[in-house]
């Protein structure tokens, strides 16, 4: 396989603005739940288990943030590439408004169907019960956490890489806090155990809300974002080009959504030692792929600006750059996995049989990682960028729901096989993509410039 590599420094200089501050960003987040599972792990699996499950729901509405993310993001990238600002802030209005009526209807599902909500994850009643006081306090947390998430996501694509770092380090100071304050009842505070954890996540979020939005329409010079701008409805036709491009991204993660919350119900329903462990497990992964996932958002901001600035053939290059990065440090994150992952089980309170599971899922997320990595850079960054949403679309759909999900409910519920084994079969769409998706990449055929988004002077 023949590869151009990109030699400019420049461009690895480019790569590293945006690569570390989401790095950082992203090591600091899970940071923070390592240290929450750490916490509520003091009480046993029970509240572990809850939490985890319960997040499982609020992580569904994070994927439909970040659709609406990736469609705005491809649109503001490659609109900024081209210099036209009003569309830039057109699509900063846009998307607001498409998060806030996705954050309502989560809320008020949240809100009147607790109980429900938890009983798609587990059949057990005391970690349903613990759910619930977790639930009725997130339903406060999707609306300033949405807006928030995409404001700052979009910030990106206009030169801010630095903001949402800012926002987690003000976040985790807030939330690490508010989370020994309230699950331990401490400073003379009520001890709320798992409730305390999701109280601590609500004072943390608001905090980020502020942070980003005082930031984004008080301080910002380069967009000029004001609230105005937002007030103002885009147009007719402004929404049909976003959903040409956007709504295959919105499907496409609604559905890697609801997938990744089909496999939490299959472990849900294989007990709660598996799902402690495989909330470890998680973490661990979350923190080895923190590069990854700068690199993946990188690469898409990078490539959209590119290809807006009308240099296709660069554009391919540093498609072909950015896979060979997805590779390199794919690997090294599974190795380091395997020799570190291990040593953080001992931080936790957990039955023999829990961390014999957690040792074993250590080993198959080694594996899952190095797929994980490529597919993430190509198919949430490279290919994104450079519009290809309709192939992703399809591709998410196809190996996920078509081969993992039977494949890893078969042998997890029915075959009644190790954990270890369910959790290959649940993930085995990260390997069929990073393939289907490198020879897309090879062929050139992903770049789809935007309707008015070519660069006049």
């Amino acid at each position: 396989m023949r590869v151009q590599l990109i030699r400019d420094r420049h461009f690895y200089r480019r790569v590293l603005t945006y690569m570390l501050p989401v790095a950082l960003q992203q090591a600091i987040n899970m940071g923070v739940n390592m240290l929450d599972t750490m916490m509520l792990g003091s009480f046993g699996e029970i509240q572990l288990s809850a939490s985890s499950l319960a997040n499982q729901f609020y992580n569904f509405f994070t994927i439909f943030c970040m659709g609406i993310i990736g469609g705005a993001s491809v649109l503001a990238s490659q609109y900024w590439g081209a210099g036209d600002k009003d569309k830039v802030r057109q699509t900063f209005s846009m998307a607001m408004r498409l998060t806030l009526v996705i954050s309502l209807i989560f809320a008020s599902l949240t809100y009147l169907f607790p109980a429900r909500i938890m009983r798609i994850y587990t059949s057990e009643a005391a970690v349903i019960a613990q759910g619930v006081r977790y639930l009725r306090i997130t339903v406060f947390i999707f609306t300033m956490h949405g807006l928030s998430l995409v404001m700052a996501n979009l910030m990106r694509t206009v030169g801010h890489p630095k903001l949402g770092l800012i926002v987690s380090i003000i976040s985790f100071v807030v939330n690490i806090g508010g989370n020994y304050t309230f699950i331990f009842g401490k400073f003379g505070m009520p001890r709320m155990e798992i409730a305390g954890a999701a109280l601590g996540t609500l004072i943390a979020r608001a905090a980020e809300f502020l942070t980003t939005f005082i930031f984004a329409l008080k301080i910002e010079k380069k967009l000029s974002l004001r609230f105005r701008h937002l007030l103002k409805a885009p147009s007719g036709e402004f929404y049909r080009n976003y959903f040409r491009i956007g709504a295959p991204v919105l499907v496409s993660d609604a559905l890697l959504g609801l997938g990744g919350n089909i496999v939490s119900i299959v472990l849900g329903h294989m007990g709660a030692a598996v799902v402690a462990a495989n909330a470890i497990c998680q973490v661990i992964d979350r923190l080895m792929t923190v590069v990854i996932s700068g690199i993946s958002n990188a690469s898409g901001i990078i490539v959209g600006h590119t290809i807006g600035e009308g240099h296709a053939d660069l554009a391919l290059r540093q498609g072909e750059t950015f896979y060979l990065l997805s590779v390199i440090f794919g690997a090294v994150s599974s190795v380091f996995l395997l020799l570190l992952g291990p040593l953080t089980i001992r931080m936790y309170n957990l039955t023999p049989e829990t961390v014999v599971i957690t040792h074993q899922l250590m080993k198959a997320y080694a594996v899952i990682i190095f797929f994980q990595a490529v597919q993430s850079v190509m198919t949430k960054g490279v290919l994104r960028g450079g519009g290809d949403t309709k192939f992703l679309m399809m591709a998410d759909i196809l190996f996920m729901w078509i081969v993992s999900i039977p494949l890893g409910a078969f042998v997890g519920l029915v075959l009644q096989g190790p954990p270890w084994a369910a959790i290959l079969c649940l993930r085995i769409d990260f390997a069929i993509k990073s393939f289907w998706c490198i020879r897309r990449l090879l062929s050139g055929k992903w770049i789809h410039i935007v309707e008015g988004a070519r660069r006049t002077n």
